[in-house]
């Protein structure tokens, strides 16, 4: 029951689209409300896994009815605030996470709070809050992105040693993302660590070619060995 009345949503959502000629941005941010009535027995782990799956535009419409419905909902806080980060939507995604937060007091949330918070341009307290879900969820499905975004805030910070280690933590869960690799060579490029830089951008270069940071990147290092 529950897949056949989400399948019904889906179809409106389409014909929505249909009308519309097709703009999905103009739908989810115009045509259609808040909200829209969740399928019978929809919980919040119905919405996590469908954000594990990508799918934020349904859980933003679907999550405000779970939490209706169920108030404590701990997975439909988790999954909500974590599309609302993936949509660019970080003042909402704060404040979900805050107020799930306030509830449950659980790490899941802390990171979706450091993320929004991240993008917000509030660096001590994001990295804070992804300190927490680091500690309590050390192989949790963000852990890749967690300790990237960490690095980050180090390289805002001035504190280039410990990007170098947060960037290196991340490409170890997540070793074929070619910028993230970039974004190595180039704070180790910023402690004069000329080698392992030259290393990090050929890293790059063989997963993307086309990677013109990390290709500026490499000419550097080889004229900085070579000097």
């Amino acid at each position: 029951m529950m897949h056949k009345r989400l399948k019904q949503a889906h179809i409106l959502v389409f014909c929505v689209l249909l009308l519309l000629g097709g703009d999905i941005g103009y739908v989810f941010s115009q045509a259609l409300p808040s909200s829209i009535a969740a399928p019978y027995g929809m919980t919040g782990s119905d919405l996590l896994r469908m954000s594990q799956e990508g799918k934020h535009n349904e859980v933003a419409l679907l999550a405000p009815e779970v939490l209706r419905k169920n108030p404590q909902d701990l997975d439909a806080y988790i999954a909500y605030a974590w599309s609302m980060n993936a949509l660019k939507e970080y003042t909402k995604a704060r404040d979900i996470a805050q107020g799930g937060y306030a509830k449950f007091n659980d790490a899941r949330l802390a990171q979706a709070l450091g993320e929004a918070l991240y993008y917000l341009g509030e660096n001590a307290a994001a990295l804070s809050n992804f300190q927490e879900y680091l500690a309590k969820f050390p192989e949790g499905n963000k852990v890749a992105s967690t300790y990237y975004l960490c690095g980050e805030l180090f390289v805002r910070m001035g504190k280039f040693n410990h990007a170098d280690i947060a960037f290196s933590t991340a490409l170890q869960y997540n070793p074929s993302n070619a910028r993230w690799w970039e974004r190595l060579g180039w704070v180790r490029e910023k402690t004069s660590r000329y080698l392992a830089a030259l290393k990090a951008y050929e890293q790059a270069i063989s997963l993307n070619p086309s990677l013109q940071d990390a290709q500026s990147g490499r000419m550097r290092m080889l004229a900085k060995i070579k000097d």
